[in-house]
């Protein structure tokens, strides 16, 4: 397994990031349990999760899930850098979402709860909150490391200039801040590189790409169709999605044929290949997905495919980050 730096501290964590959104739903508990235990016996040891996951059958389910694994032996939470997020609402009180110091700190101490642990590694504000002044959020977070209860705050499906807010603003007050950003980042949808990449690489943030394969899109969606066994790429937004890319898609997976290689490892290692990124967080269904996404490690891409990668999936203006990407 390759590791690296969290941003600009000193915590090593797997260039592969494992997201549970399917542990315990779409796989079965006995699957979910294995892609756990094989993960961390092939050294991912970044996983990551959020208070709502597992709403298919109640809000807090995926951390009470983990928590169900943690609770198997003493060796797996010690050798895991857990995250969890806080904002979606839990219920449909009004202060039981968002990012006031209240829910920060009772969602925390909920968390804790649900995952039978005694701290976070990596606390994540799922998504800004435009009615919290940072003075409050700072206050709380710092409130909750003094604690011991969590060791990092990271940020989720912010703007470049959010980024750029909230550091100057945690700063002020001597505190460490945000390390790392998580946002939807792949082929098909690459608005971060204008303005959060290179926020996040000023400031030192690193940064988690969630949904590397667009929902599956960049998977092998065609060939999955032709044969009878897609899931996500079949209803839904997710073949909305592809009827709209059907040529691009197309392309790639003539691409990847060409190749010789998965489209799912293709696309897995071009997130990886791209600056600034931290890892891909990965959502397996199954054993034999987890083992795509270690193959896609060892799969370096030379120019002459990442320039035809560009060819069929442009990034946005110019390329590369703002002004130049929309002004000349």
């Amino acid at each position: 397994m390759q590791y690296t730096h969290l941003g600009r501290t000193g915590l090593l964590v797997s260039r592969v990031c494992l997201g549970t959104l399917n542990l315990g739903v779409r796989a079965s508990d006995e699957e979910s349990y294995a892609i756990l235990d094989t993960a961390l016996e092939r050294g991912v040891n970044f996983v990551d999760t959020a208070n709502q996951y597992g709403w298919q059958k109640h809000k807090g389910y995926t951390e009470e899930f983990l928590g169900s694994w943690f609770a198997r032996d003493g060796g797996r939470r010690e050798k895991t850098v857990l995250g969890t997020k806080v904002f979606n609402p839990m219920s449909d009180w009004p202060n039981d979402s968002g990012l006031s110091a209240r829910h920060i700190i009772a969602s925390c101490e909920d968390s804790l709860r649900r995952l039978r642990t005694d701290w976070i590694d990596l606390f994540q504000m799922h998504h800004i909150d435009r009615h919290a002044p940072w003075e409050e959020v700072w206050q709380a977070m710092e409130t909750l490391t003094r604690q011991g209860k969590v060791r990092y705050v990271g940020s989720s499906n912010f703007a470049g200039w959010h980024l750029a807010e909230a550091q100057e603003a945690a700063t002020r007050r001597h505190f460490l801040g945000i390390v790392s950003e998580q946002s939807v980042y792949n082929l098909v949808t690459r608005h971060i590189e204008l303005e959060l990449i290179p926020a996040a690489q000023r400031y030192g943030v690193g940064v988690l790409a969630w949904s590397p394969l667009h929902g599956g899109l960049l998977g092998g969606a065609l060939r999955k169709l032709a044969d009878g066994t897609a899931m996500k790429t079949a209803q839904g937004r997710a073949a909305e999605a592809l009827e709209r890319h059907h040529d691009a898609i197309t392309g790639y997976e003539k691409l990847c044929a060409d190749l010789g290689t998965d489209p799912a490892q293709v696309g897995l290692a071009w997130v990886m290949q791209r600056p600034g990124i931290t890892a891909p967080v990965i959502g397996p269904r199954s054993l034999e997905q987890l083992e795509g996404a270690f193959q896609a490690l060892e799969l370096t891409l030379p120019d002459e495919v990442l320039t035809e990668l560009d060819t069929l999936f442009p990034p946005i203006g110019n390329g590369g980050p703002g002004p130049e990407a929309w002004a000349w």
